[in-house]
């Protein structure tokens, strides 16, 4: 079962990707469309408000999933929850392709952006605050929903897509462990932040997003961690992954999906020394592609930046 698939209920597939709906989506929206009680004159307006919220996030979101598959990668899930949405992606680890999968979804609400002000603006000429003030209202919520996303998402704090993005352009300087490291104390930066934005708002929305945000911005330091002690490793020097170019580290690193048994398989040549099980294809530990075995020889290997 998939992460997204917990809790979650599919409601449809598109280009190979998978859109799920958290439960906890139906709590909030019915909290949301109650308060919205003053902007217009029917409750069908407000759950037409926060549908449209949902079909922002949602093209938010394949834009990040369609940017990676354009580069390269896999994606084929994505899950709407209360804070937004999350794409399942697995971009090449490189940084070009990292900041174009997280850059790509920024761009589809600033590619809405003139289009939901051209709207604003021929309402404006025809006068619909006066003969439509519904449709008008709601033009107006969903640009000023769509602006704030842009902007929230750009903030530069892991893992929103702001730190990200500023992540995938440090690690053309630093190198992969280190630009994940700065860009997740900047992080921790970030949810201080936010935790002092939630107390003076006195947002419970707020609140959860730090802690969510805090969540994450530790398992990227504890990422960090790994990734500067796997650049360290001795390489196997002769063998390179097809898909990121790095030569696999030395050690019992691979794990015999038969009897458990820890294993270099570089050194057996994919066989478990314990039960004998011989394995077709080996999984980078760098990257976590997948290749048939012979496809790593042969190939000039790149060392790891740290």
């Amino acid at each position: 079962m998939g992460p997204g698939q917990r809790s979650s209920i599919r409601l449809f597939r598109f280009a190979g990707i998978d859109v799920f709906l958290h439960w906890s989506w139906f709590v909030v929206a019915l909290y949301e469309v109650q308060e919205r009680t003053s902007r217009y004159s029917s409750p069908a307006w407000k759950v037409a408000e926060y549908l449209s919220l949902f079909a922002i996030v949602t093209l938010h979101e394949f834009g990040h999933a369609l940017a990676c598959r354009r580069v390269g990668g896999a994606a084929d899930q994505i899950v709407l929850w209360p804070l937004g949405g999350l794409a399942y992606v697995s971009p090449p680890q490189r940084p070009g392709a990292t900041l174009w999968s997280t850059a790509a979804g920024p761009l589809v609400n600033v590619a809405l952006l003139p289009v939901l002000a051209g709207l604003l603006l021929l309402g404006r000429s025809l006068g619909w605050s006066a003969t439509f003030p519904d449709v008008a209202a709601l033009l107006r919520a969903v640009s000023y929903m769509n602006f704030g996303l842009l902007v929230f998402n750009l903030l530069p704090v892991y893992p929103m897509d702001g730190g990200q993005i500023l992540r995938s352009l440090l690690w053309f300087a630093l190198g992969r462990a280190r630009s994940l490291t700065a860009a997740t104390v900047i992080g921790f930066l970030g949810v201080l932040g936010l935790v002092a934005l939630a107390f003076l708002a006195g947002s419970p929305w707020l609140g959860i997003l730090a802690a969510f945000v805090g969540l994450n911005c530790w398992r990227g330091f504890q990422q960090a961690r790994a990734l500067s002690r796997l650049a360290r490793l001795p390489r196997h020097h002769g063998f390179a992954c097809p898909s990121c170019g790095s030569a696999p580290p030395i050690g019992a690193l691979w794990v015999c999906g038969a009897c458990r048994q820890a294993f270099d398989t570089f050194e057996t040549r994919a066989v478990c020394p314990q039960c004998g099980a011989q394995f077709n294809a080996t999984r980078c530990i760098d990257c976590g592609s997948l290749h048939p075995v012979a496809d790593w020889g042969n190939a000039s290997a790149t060392p790891l930046g740290a």
